[in-house]
This record gives C-alpha cells, sequence and structure tokens, in this order.
C-alpha cells in the first residue's frame, strides 16, 4: 500500500451484496479503516452491483463464462486486471458463487478473504447453514478465512457463534447467521487493514498477542 492513501478493498459478489453493505456502511462510518474502491459481479442483474451504485462506488459485470461453478481463462484476466487498474489492498468475496483457480489466487495470494455460514472446518460448501440445521448441532456461526485452492480450507481469522434454538428452521437460522457475519466480515477486515493480521502455518494470529 502507498504511503498516505486509504486502504482499498474489492468485493467481488454474484448476489444481492449484504455482507457489501455491512463492509461499506462500516468503511463510511470509520469502524473499518478503508474504502471500497471497486465491486465486480459475474451477475449482470446482481443486487451488489445496484448497492454499491448507490453509494457511488464503482461496479464492474464481467461475464463470467461457459463454467457453471468457476470463470474462464479470459474471465479471470479481466477480474485480475479490473482488481489492479483499481489497486486494490485485500478482495472481499461477498456471496461470490465461484471457485477461483491458481492464477487468480497466485495474482493476490494471502489478500483474498472470504465469510461463510459456520464455523469451519464444519460444513463447508453450500447451504452450511441448512447442513449444520439437518445435522443437528446445538451451536453454529459464521467463519471469516483467507481463500486458498481448497473449498472453505484456508487460514481462519476470525468465528463467531450462533446457538441453534430448538424452534428454529433452516430459514430462521440463516438469518441469525447472517446477522452475525454482518458483525464479523468488517470487525476482520479492520483488522486486516490496521496491518494487525499475521498468518503463522495455519494460524493466523492477532500482532501483539
Amino acid at each position: 500500500m502507498r504511503e498516505g492513501r486509504k486502504f482499498r478493498i474489492g468485493v467481488l459478489g454474484s448476489g444481492k451484496g449484504s455482507n457489501f453493505v455491512a463492509l461499506a456502511n462500516a468503511c463510511a462510518a470509520g469502524t473499518v479503516p478503508a474504502e471500497i474502491a471497486i465491486v465486480l459481479s459475474d451477475v449482470a442483474a446482481a443486487g451488489i452491483l445496484d448497492r454499491a451504485r448507490e453509494r457511488s462506488i464503482p461496479v464492474q459485470f464481467v461475464p463470467p463464462g461457459g463454467f457453471r461453478t468457476k470463470l474462464d481463462d479470459e474471465a479471470e484476466r479481466a477480474f485480475v486486471a479490473a482488481l489492479r487498474q483499481a489497486e486494490v489492498d485485500l478482495i472481499a468475496l461477498a456471496g461470490f458463487m465461484r471457485v477461483l483457480k491458481g492464477e487468480f489466487l497466485r495474482a493476490f495470494e494471502g489478500r483474498i478473504i472470504n465469510i461463510h455460514p459456520s464455523l469451519l472446518p464444519s460444513f463447508p460448501g453450500l447451504e452450511a447453514w441448512k447442513q449444520a440445521a439437518d445435522y443437528g448441532v446445538k451451536v453454529t456461526g459464521c467463519t471469516v478465512h483467507f481463500v486458498d485452492a481448497g473449498v472453505d480450507s484456508g487460514p481462519i481469522i476470525g468465528q463467531k457463534t450462533v446457538p441453534v434454538l430448538d424452534g428454529d428452521t433452516a430459514e430462521t437460522l440463516h438469518e441469525r447467521i447472517q446477522a452475525a457475519e454482518h458483525q464479523l466480515y468488517p470487525e476482520c477486515a479492520a483488522a486486516i487493514a490496521r496491518g494487525q493480521v499475521q498468518v503463522r502455518g495455519r494460524r493466523v494470529v492477532m500482532k501483539g498477542q
């Protein structure tokens, strides 16, 4: 990061963008010492793009190519180019429904984070709140982690617990997990922006602890 400018975050999303809104609001309030530099989506009509436009944040739709779960090579290059042009220091995935491959990960090694709606390593993958409800656990939550080549397998930055209530459905549990996500993601982004996060093997530690 260049001296004298704000820490810059690029956000990737495919859906409505509720975690993006939490990050953007925290940046605007100063609780995250950063600015959202750009929002990119693989879905032209994604709500996250509208939420960013409402805040006068630059947006870009990038056609993902013909694959269902990953970007094709041309799309990957376009994403990388847009993020480099925006001079981002960190990339935050906010409901981005594509697996990132090697070239993307190498381009921004150690600078991509994701939020997942379970206490990893439990319940990786899709609909983790439903997995937790179906399994019958008494406590679940959310996890912010660095992104690596695996599925929800990178070093864990922070976690927040959410109790599973007797009357919960998958939907009500998901709502409470999302509320926890909207607190945790800005907290972890703020720690990274302040330079407080160190990775030691698989362990993420906060400087001074």
